[in-house]
């Protein structure tokens, strides 16, 4: 969840306290928000970044401490595209002037999201090249810091997402057209930042689904690019949906994304991960009964009580480890936590 809280990319107290609470709250993985790979790659101007050797230092200080209680730290690598240099959600709406910090995004094509946001431009191949290249050196500052997990941010319509749907890359290049041109910058970076991971820490990517929208990126295309890039080295895949129209026709409900990472576990063999309005521990339980994902991501649920899972637990009767300034408060026998090995 972007915290909207950043000066020129730079993780402060407010991520250090964000982060950490989850992480005491029992929280098996912990992923920063969407952290820009590069300055024009922020959706606002006050997003988390990791494009300078800068930004390394007080997120070693988070990873170290996410680490101490025994959770796993993730970083979310994104580039917002077309959907960038737009207001945080308290500040405003829409694109932000040049005069306020603003810029001109850059995406596939040069066509705007809405009137509301800023005419982006067009990329040339270079700079495509330019975008992996970004990436890359993300992944190994992210690494430098100490995070055991990197996601690709591939959903919501930011710029990857707007790279495989038809409704947003209409270039003519080696870039757009057919699927295999469409999706070719995801094989890029995740063939990049693979080969800058140790072979025993997860990559994971997080796609759009489904545009809800004729004529769009649809489900039949998220499961062959899921197989393609498993096959290049991604270890699971994040399945969530929408994003990259404003007249998009969702079908929302209690665990709607739900099927999206079903039939991409089932068809591309892939390790999923299940996302969108999943609130309880029944239903978490139901989901990775039957074998319909891997793993369960919160998002908004977490911002209402970062401590769920020790709640959870404790409903359960799960010994689940509990910090050790905590543990008067804990279930009798509850184990101290320790953190995990590397």
């Amino acid at each position: 969840m972007c915290e909207y809280s950043s000066t020129d990319g730079f993780a402060n107290d407010w991520h250090l306290v964000h982060l950490g609470s989850r992480a005491v709250g029992g929280t098996g993985l912990v992923m920063t928000e969407a952290t820009a790979v590069t300055p024009e790659g922020r959706i606002s101007p006050e997003d988390l970044g990791i494009w300078s050797d800068g930004h390394v230092e007080f997120l070693a200080r988070i990873v170290r401490f996410v680490k101490s209680q025994g959770a796993v730290p993730g970083m979310q690598l994104a580039h917002a595209g077309r959907k960038g240099s737009t207001y945080r959600p308290w500040s405003g709406y829409g694109a932000v002037a040049a005069k306020d910090g603003g810029w001109t995004p850059v995406a596939p094509s040069a066509v705007a999201y809405s009137a509301d946001y800023a005419a982006p431009r067009a990329l040339s191949i270079a700079e495509i090249r330019g975008v992996v290249e970004a990436f890359r050196a993300a992944a190994r500052r992210a690494l430098a810091a100490g995070f055991r997990v990197i996601e690709i941010h591939g959903a919501h319509g930011y710029l990857l997402h707007e790279f495989f749907s038809p409704l947003s890359n209409f270039r003519k290049d080696e870039y757009g057209g057919s699927f295999e041109n469409r999706t070719r910058i995801a094989r890029e970076i995740v063939t990049a930042i693979r080969a800058e991971m140790p072979e025993n820490l997860p990559l994971l990517i997080r796609i759009s689904a489904t545009d809800w929208k004729q004529g769009g990126w649809d489900v039949d295309e998220a499961v062959e690019l899921a197989r393609q890039l498993a096959a290049l080295g991604v270890d699971l895949v994040d399945c969530s949906s929408a994003g990259l129209v404003q007249d998009q026709e969702i079908v929302a409900g209690p665990g709607f994304q739900v099927p999206f990472a079903a039939r991409i576990r089932r068809e591309a063999g892939v390790k999923t991960s299940a996302v969108g309005l999943i609130e309880t521990k029944e239903q978490m339980a139901e989901i990775l009964a039957k074998g319909e994902a891997d793993l369960i991501f919160m998002a908004r649920e977490f911002l209402r009580d970062p401590y769920w899972p020790l709640r959870a637990a404790r409903d359960l009767q799960q010994p689940v480890g509990w910090p050790v300034q905590y543990l008067r408060a804990a279930p009798e026998k509850a184990p101290a936590r320790k953190p995990p090995e590397d």
